[in-house]
Protein backbone atom coordinates (compact mmCIF):
# COMPACT_ATOMS: atom_id res chain seq x y z
CA UNK A 1 0.00 0.00 0.00
CA UNK A 2 2.95 2.08 0.85
CA UNK A 3 4.28 1.95 -2.64
CA UNK A 4 0.92 2.67 -4.36
CA UNK A 5 1.85 6.22 -4.20
CA UNK A 6 4.83 5.97 -5.59
CA UNK A 7 3.69 3.92 -8.51
CA UNK A 8 0.57 6.40 -9.00
CA UNK A 9 3.02 9.41 -9.29
CA UNK A 10 5.04 7.41 -11.46
CA UNK A 11 1.83 6.27 -13.88
CA UNK A 12 0.65 9.98 -13.81
CA UNK A 13 3.78 11.37 -14.95
CA UNK A 14 3.69 9.07 -17.66
CA UNK A 15 0.45 10.06 -19.03
CA UNK A 16 1.44 13.72 -18.81
CA UNK A 17 4.37 12.91 -20.88
CA UNK A 18 2.48 11.04 -23.27
CA UNK A 19 0.01 14.04 -23.88
CA UNK A 20 2.94 16.29 -24.35
CA UNK A 21 4.63 14.44 -26.85
CA UNK A 22 1.40 13.47 -28.73
CA UNK A 23 0.82 17.35 -28.88
CA UNK A 24 4.26 18.20 -30.38
CA UNK A 25 4.37 15.32 -32.78
CA UNK A 26 0.85 16.99 -33.99
CA UNK A 27 2.05 20.62 -33.94
CA UNK A 28 5.09 19.72 -35.79
CA UNK A 29 3.83 17.44 -38.32
CA UNK A 30 5.93 14.45 -37.26
CA UNK A 31 5.23 11.69 -39.11
CA UNK A 32 6.30 9.32 -35.90
CA UNK A 33 3.34 7.36 -34.53
CA UNK A 34 3.30 6.60 -30.75
CA UNK A 35 2.02 2.71 -30.47
CA UNK A 36 2.72 1.38 -26.99
CA UNK A 37 3.19 2.53 -23.38
CA UNK A 38 4.54 -0.28 -21.24
CA UNK A 39 5.32 0.99 -16.98
CA UNK A 40 7.53 4.21 -18.15
CA UNK A 41 8.77 3.42 -21.37
CA UNK A 42 6.85 4.84 -24.56
CA UNK A 43 7.71 2.85 -27.97
CA UNK A 44 7.49 4.66 -31.17
CA UNK A 45 7.42 3.93 -35.22
CA UNK A 46 9.74 6.20 -36.84
CA UNK A 47 11.11 6.28 -40.31
CA UNK A 48 14.46 6.70 -39.90
CA UNK A 49 15.25 9.27 -41.15
CA UNK A 50 13.12 11.01 -38.49
CA UNK A 51 14.57 8.95 -35.72
CA UNK A 52 16.95 12.14 -34.54
CA UNK A 53 14.28 14.91 -34.34
CA UNK A 54 11.65 12.27 -32.31
CA UNK A 55 14.46 11.45 -29.77
CA UNK A 56 14.85 15.58 -29.16
CA UNK A 57 10.91 16.09 -29.27
CA UNK A 58 10.79 12.88 -26.46
CA UNK A 59 13.27 13.22 -24.74
CA UNK A 60 12.26 17.18 -24.34
CA UNK A 61 8.78 15.95 -23.68
CA UNK A 62 8.86 13.60 -21.34
CA UNK A 63 12.05 15.64 -19.06
CA UNK A 64 9.91 18.24 -18.71
CA UNK A 65 6.45 16.94 -18.34
CA UNK A 66 6.47 17.79 -14.73
CA UNK A 67 8.45 20.24 -12.71
CA UNK A 68 10.25 18.35 -10.02
CA UNK A 69 13.54 18.78 -7.79
CA UNK A 70 15.29 16.12 -9.32
CA UNK A 71 15.72 15.86 -12.84
CA UNK A 72 14.40 13.86 -14.82
CA UNK A 73 16.62 11.36 -17.54
CA UNK A 74 15.18 10.31 -20.08
CA UNK A 75 17.59 7.42 -21.92
CA UNK A 76 16.07 6.61 -25.55
CA UNK A 77 16.86 3.36 -27.84
CA UNK A 78 16.15 2.29 -31.16
CA UNK A 79 16.40 -0.60 -33.59
CA UNK A 80 14.56 -2.19 -36.40
CA UNK A 81 13.56 -5.51 -34.06
CA UNK A 82 13.47 -5.81 -30.12
CA UNK A 83 16.52 -7.92 -30.69
CA UNK A 84 18.71 -5.46 -32.26
CA UNK A 85 17.95 -1.91 -30.53
CA UNK A 86 20.74 0.26 -29.32
CA UNK A 87 20.90 3.17 -26.57
CA UNK A 88 20.76 6.41 -28.57
CA UNK A 89 23.13 9.14 -26.40
CA UNK A 90 21.76 12.50 -25.45
CA UNK A 91 23.16 15.68 -26.71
Amino acid sequence: AINSVIQGSAADLIKRAMIGVDGALKRDNHPAKMLLQIHDELVFEVPEDDLPSLVELVRHEMESALALDVPLVVDCAAGTNWLEIDEIAAG
